[in-house]
């Protein structure tokens, strides 16, 4: 690159790593520098290609109860090589096997589910992107209550709570329907001070990975959470402190 940021600079804003100060400085300096746009277009591009290349696969339950057992059978063989000392030449090799199983469990308890989450996370954020662009924010545009919430019948199985709070700083601007996870899930507009905010929501499923309650990536900030049967989820380039105040309005 020949602006004059270094590379890292553009990987740790696209991550979510620079801290508030540094963050709003970048944005300042990517008004004016079509390079650091350009590198923003081509890693959120990259980063889309290998979400859609399904370069990984969920571990089965019949794998998972098979490592179960592995465990199981390397934690018993090793109570029974500490009894037959005359046995202890395999005491490494059951070491070994019980290491194995364990980074087995790790890889596919562990690492799969968070990687789950990340992808969840990077499709509700990309969500809410692509509903700024001219013509994708709302399917129906209205600050009635009584109005958006009616229009999901019949296109959701399930109806979302719809309130409006425009009193509170915080008016309602209408609804959409959007996919996350393969799963088709309402989506309700807000604004606050020219903000535009999304509130994801669906119904819960036992096999998603949970999410990280809040977090910020690229300039958003979201936070998430669950009631009942369902999850929501808020995102929006305004200030967390704003995300947080609609949250306790919703969900008190």
């Amino acid at each position: 690159m020949n602006c004059e940021l270094e590379q890292t600079t553009v990987y740790g804003y696209f991550d979510g790593e620079l801290d508030a100060v540094r963050s709003a400085q970048f944005e300042r300096h990517l008004e004016g520098c079509a390079e650091c746009q350009t590198a923003l277009v081509g890693i959120e591009s990259l980063r889309t290609r290998l979400q859609k290349s399904n370069l990984y696969k969920h571990a089965s339950p019949d794998l998972r109860e098979r490592i179960r057992k592995q465990l199981a059978q390397a934690a018993g063989a090793q109570r029974d090589t500490a009894v037959h000392s005359r046995r202890w030449f395999l005491l490494p090799a059951f070491g070994i096997l019980a290491s194995a199983a364990a980074a087995l469990a790790i890889v596919f308890f562990v690492v799969q589910p968070n990687t789950q989450s990340a992808q969840i996370t990077a499709e509700l954020i990309d969500a809410h992107v692509r509903s700024l662009q001219p013509g994708h924010l709302t399917d129906v545009q209205s600050t009635d209550q009584h109005t958006v919430k009616p229009w999901f019948d019949g296109k959701l199985d399930f109806i979302p709570p719809v309130t409006d709070y425009s009193e509170y700083g915080f008016p309602l601007l209408g609804g959409r329907l959007d996919v996350i996870g393969g799963q088709n899930v309402a989506a309700l507009v807000y604004s606050h001070h020219k903000h535009l905010i999304n509130l994801f929501v669906w119904p819960y499923r036992e096999e998603e990975p949970s999410l990280g309650s809040s977090g910020s990536r690229q300039g958003y900030n979201w936070t998430t959470w669950q009631a009942g049967e369902m999850r929501f989820c808020l995102i929006s380039d305004a200030a967390s402190s704003d995300i947080v105040e609609l949250k306790d309005l919703i969900h008190p």
